[in-house]
């Protein structure tokens, strides 16, 4: 591959035209794999992304069923963190792979707990425990109305090839926390997250109602709005 043809390609909500709708135009490495290596070892996200890549032909093994090692994730931004993750599981597995770094940015606690929001679970990844904190730290700032309640679900995906490329594309979905959590499906924090136009959390929708593709669902997710960014260009559906 010539060094020329190594890069970066990003595509963030912020980049584009919110007015018009309309986004920036970039040169796209189109994905010709059948398979990705998927940068997490975490069982729900895993299954998320499996649904995701599936309508595309694409298999999607895990970076724990393929033995690979969770990199440190030093980054300061959900987009880097996307990166190091993408990168380390792309070099070792030897075929492109796929990372998202996402979380939830609670408007009321400074945007906590932000891309710390699987180290609030703790090692034993405890997310009813994470929202009982951050439920206590609302409360503890007076924040019990809804419009102090505001919270954003962000979703930043890496797509990484061994060569060094890389295309990156992020997306948002705004929403109220809620209490009592409501909901036992999804993972994380989606049972406390109700998102704008909604009148249930994302713990209590179905897989397909939350991040379902359009024809059929609304890519309501902020992990699928930014998978459509992904596949719109670097993908081909089967």
């Amino acid at each position: 591959m010539a060094k020329s043809d190594v890069g970066t390609r990003i595509v963030d909500d912020d980049l584009a035209d919110n007015r018009s709708g309309h986004h920036p135009t970039f040169a796209s490495r189109h994905l010709d794999s059948d398979r990705l290596a998927i940068a997490t070892h975490n069982p729900g996200k895993l299954a998320e992304m499996s649904e995701l890549v599936a309508p595309y032909g694409i298999a999607a093994i895990s970076a724990g069923e393929l033995g690979l090692v969770e990199p440190d994730e030093s980054g300061t931004t959900f987009g880097e963190n996307a990166r190091i993750k993408a990168e380390a599981a792309a070099n070792g597995a030897g075929f492109p792979a796929l990372a998202d770094d996402s979380g939830l940015v609670v408007d009321a606690l400074d945007g906590a707990p932000g891309i710390h929001s699987a180290r609030w679970a703790g090692p034993d990844r405890n997310f009813g425990r994470a929202m009982e904190i951050i439920e206590q730290q609302l409360r503890a700032r007076g924040a019990t109305t809804a419009e102090r309640r505001r919270a954003q679900f962000v979703s930043a995906l890496c797509l990484a090839w061994p060569d060094g490329h890389v295309e990156q594309f992020e997306a948002r979905v705004a929403g109220t926390l809620v209490w009592p959590p409501r909901g036992d499906r999804g993972f994380g924090y989606d049972s406390m997250f109700q998102p704008d136009g909604e009148q249930r959390t994302f713990g209590e929708m179905s897989s397909d109602e939350k991040h379902g593709l359009p024809p059929h669902g609304k890519g309501l997710s902020h992990r699928a709005r930014a998978f459509m960014k992904l596949a719109e260009a670097c993908l081909d559906r089967h």
